[in-house]
């Protein structure tokens, strides 16, 4: 059945989950309010959302650090107070992240810190390689679209499948965590090193082996 933009407004307005979640929860639970509310919030989505616009300045800078020091992770993750900071399930989340970060190797944080320059450039890779398949102009210009929205959801860090958990994106586990400890939290910034990283060296996939690692 058709969702209806009123439909998702009024369960956006009753549960503060976003216009897409609604629409998707709306979608899931054929237009049913009700249902769609719960589906939110065993999501965890409507609370998390609530708790979005709380300030979060307390938390932890955390270090991870695998195969003998050749892949590192500096990550700083924020949370309301210091108490949750100190909790083995705060802590947890955090290695866990850094761990993924490790693993994945994300370019950016979530697509509105993606670098335009960066994405122009890789936008016009793609339309000269469509060019190539002879397509119209309006054809290879959707196709284009496509592709750059998969590019940064491959990149972007909250859009990328958890490692542990690849039915989840990190973003998900963000919400996820929300709801659980009843605090707002973001992932405010983080940085990665590899061993070597831009010098010339054999082929070595440390992000596959972190992965398999687990940690």
């Amino acid at each position: 059945m058709a969702i209806t933009a009123s439909a998702v407004k009024e369960l956006r307005e009753i549960t503060g989950a976003g216009m897409m979640d609604c629409k998707k929860a709306l979608t899931e639970c054929s237009g049913d309010m009700e249902k769609a509310g719960e589906f939110l919030r065993k999501q965890g989505v409507a609370d998390a959302a609530k708790k979005a616009g709380r300030i979060a300045s307390e938390g932890l800078v955390h270090s991870y650090i695998h195969g003998a020091g050749r892949i590192g992770v500096l990550i700083e993750i924020n949370c309301e107070t210091d108490f949750v900071a100190r909790t083995d399930k705060f802590q947890e989340f955090i290695n866990n992240v850094a761990l993924h970060i490790a693993a994945a190797n994300p370019r950016w944080l979530s697509e509105e810190e993606a670098d335009q320059a960066a994405l122009e450039k890789e936008r016009n890779f793609l339309i000269e390689q469509a060019k190539e398949s002879g397509k119209p102009e309006q054809v290879i210009d959707k196709m284009v679209e496509g592709r750059i929205k998969k590019y940064l959801k491959e990149n972007c860090l909250l859009d990328q499948p958890y490692v542990k958990d690849p039915d989840m994106t990190i973003g998900a586990y963000l919400k996820q965590m929300i709801s659980d400890v009843g605090e707002n939290m973001r992932i405010r910034r983080y940085v990665r090193f590899e061993l070597g990283e831009g010098l010339e060296k054999k082929t070595h996939d440390l992000a596959a082996e972190v992965a398999e690692m687990g940690g």
